[in-house]
Order: C-alpha cells, then structure tokens, then sequence
C-alpha cells in the first residue's frame, strides 16, 4: 500500500478530509523548501505536492508561474528538487510527497541521466506520486505501470468539461488521488463556485473510486470548509504561495502555517 493511500485511508476512518498545500520548490528561497514542508505537516497538512519549477507552466496563472521563474533564478531545477525531497525523508517518512509539473522537465532528465531514471531517482528520494500536468492517460500507461512497480502512484487531473469517457479513462489509470480543477482556467482564479462542484462530484464517482481532492480557486477557510464537505481532499496553492512571496527567510514558515492552521481548523470542524 502506497504512503497516499494508507493516508486517505486513515483519514476516512477518522471521518476527516485531506489538506494538500501546494508549494513551488525552491521558492521564495531556494533552501527554505524541507523546513517549509515540515512546517505545513506541523500546521495539518496531510500530503504535499511540490511544485518542479517550469519556464512554460501551461495551467498555472501568474503567481506561480512567478514562482517558478524565481526558483529557476534560483538554480532550481529537477535535480534540486528530488534533493529537497530526500532532506525531507530524513525526518518525515509518514507524510506523502507528489511532485506537480509537467513533461519536459521529466523528459529532460531522462536525457541526461539514462532512461528511466527519473522515476528511478524519484522513488529513491522518497516521492510518492507525480502529477504531470500534459501527460494525458492514453499516452502514458507504460509510465504508470514503471511509477507502481516503485511504488508510486500518478495523479491525473479532471475539469468541469470532462467527459464520461474522459472519467472513465482517467479511472482506470489513476491510483492514490485524482485532482479535481474546480473551474475552467488557470490556478489562483477567483470564482470558485461552489455548487457546481458539489453538483460534478457524484458524477465524478460514478467513475473514479479513488480519493478525488479539489482545487484551483480555493483561498479561505470557508471555501475550503465548503468544499471539505463534498470531496474527499482540499488543495491549496496560490493563496499559499501569495502569502510567503514577500516574507522575509525566517518568517517563510510561520505565514504558511498560520494560515494553512486556520484551514485545518476548518475542515475539522
């Protein structure tokens, strides 16, 4: 059993839904991101995906696509980022870890390292699942079928606009989670309707019986408590990252947490 599912699995026992923050590794300092993460697991976050900073990050809106260009500034790339992981491990082995991005970077550093050995290095450093934003699942069965021999599950995403046949083929491809983008645009949007997210879940699990965690537009506590309530995992990444933006290195942490606190409140409540 993967790290993600035992913790979906436990958290349903307890009657109580998943808080993944989403961070870009690497930002705003390039070695603030292990001591970031330990400190969002402290706040309640249950998993975390980090993001592979990325020159072209198609789905995301300005800030983190922002984000990305500092932390590559910063010299961050992939290999940067499966170290982050690895400092991480070395206190954290409960918490589950999906790297968010996109093809190229892996694609990349198959070129460089040997094929595969991306995957191979993932898993060593501890990464849990991937979510590769333009690997759609009828072009990537070979490379899930390589994640779950690691050990590893692949996340996909579904829209508003998604079809039966899209849930249907996404449902036999997704293991640990599927990430439900809650509106139709880029990440950091602002109308987040509520009701039609409530309205698209049971049709979601019609097909899909793994964990559906929602996201894109959630920025407060009683969004996130709204939508607590319909789906099985909360995601938080734009308001996260516009809050540590401007904060000086040694008070990176305490925002995040402060603020991811007030979420987890929330969803308990």
């Amino acid at each position: 059993m993967s790290r993600i599912q035992a913790t979906f699995d436990a958290l349903q026992a307890q009657g109580r839904k998943a808080l993944i923050p989403y961070v870009t590794a690497g930002f705003p300092f390039a070695d603030v991101t292990p001591e970031l993460m330990h400190g969002m697991v402290a706040a309640g976050a249950d998993v975390i995906e980090l993001g592979v900073p990325f020159s072209d990050p198609m789905a995301d809106g300005p800030v983190i696509q922002k984000a990305g260009e500092q932390a590559l500034a910063q010299g961050v790339g992939t290999a940067q980022v499966l170290a982050m992981v690895r400092r991480f491990r070395e206190s954290d082995s409960r918490t589950p870890v999906v790297l968010m991005g996109y093809a190229n970077p892996v694609e990349r550093y198959d070129l460089t390292h040997g094929p595969a050995s991306f995957i191979r290095d993932a898993a060593a450093a501890g990464v849990d699942g991937l979510l590769v934003v333009d690997y759609p699942p009828e072009e990537c069965e070979a490379f899930a079928a390589e994640l779950r021999a690691r050990g590893m599950d692949l996340i996909f995403l579904l829209a508003p606009t998604s079809t039966a046949q899209r849930m249907e083929q996404v449902a036999r491809m997704a293991s640990g989670y599927v990430y439900y983008v809650s509106l139709k645009g880029i990440t950091g949007a602002g109308h987040l309707n509520t009701q039609a997210v409530s309205e698209m879940m049971p049709r979601i699990r019609e097909h899909v019986k793994v964990p559906v965690g929602v996201g894109f537009g959630i920025r407060d506590a009683a969004t996130a408590q709204a939508i607590g309530k319909v789906s099985d995992a909360v995601v938080i990444g734009t308001r996260i990252i516009q809050l540590i933006e401007n904060q000086p290195r040694d008070q990176v942490v305490a925002a995040a947490a402060t603020f991811l606190g007030e979420i987890r409140q929330a969803l308990d409540a």
